[in-house]
């Protein structure tokens, strides 16, 4: 916080205490909002330059090596793309709302039947909206973040480190 938000730098301790036993997800909150971790330049050692001189020196940008692919191939999705964010939002005093974002990136997935998963796990409503940049979003009510997190990993086969909590909302 120190480098990006000094104002928050005498709320940490108390957000420490909050988030006792989930210092990972508050981690990875944390490099999902602000990027990762800075290096520290006290530890920097100088004997990896030499690693990094080879390193880069047997990088090629590769722009005219590849083809484009088109047609079925085209919309192949890596695993190395799947990216799913998992969100809640407070709509009223006691109301929310757990938004899924990303699951289009899961291959092989319908976003229509992983909405009814989600409706069936969680006895509650849940749809299909598009999101802004469009992409789609699952809505689901309730307040279901971590389970719909470990549902994601279970149910849909996604890699854990794929999946994020958003644990502001923002």
């Amino acid at each position: 916080y120190t480098k990006y938000q000094p104002d928050k730098v005498d709320d940490v301790p108390k957000m420490l205490e909050k988030y006792a036993g989930k210092e990972e997800k508050l981690f990875m909150a944390l490099v999902k909002k602000y990027g990762p971790e800075p290096e520290d330049p006290y530890y920097a050692d100088s004997d990896d330059d030499d690693d990094l001189e080879g390193k880069v020196a047997g990088l090629s940008l590769g722009a005219g090596d590849k083809k484009k692919r088109r047609g079925a191939t085209a919309k192949q999705v890596t695993a190395a793309d799947t990216r799913v964010i998992v969100q809640t939002h407070k709509r009223t005093k006691r109301k929310a709302v757990t938004t899924v974002i990303g699951m289009e990136t899961i291959p092989g997935i319908k976003l229509k039947e992983a909405s009814k998963a989600f409706s069936k796990r969680f006895a509650g409503s849940s749809s299909v909206k598009d999101a802004p940049g469009g992409k789609k979003e699952i809505i689901i009510q309730g307040d279901h973040m971590e389970a719909v997190a470990q549902m994601v990993v279970d149910k849909f086969k996604v890699a854990k480190d794929s999946v994020f909590l958003d644990i502001d909302g923002e």
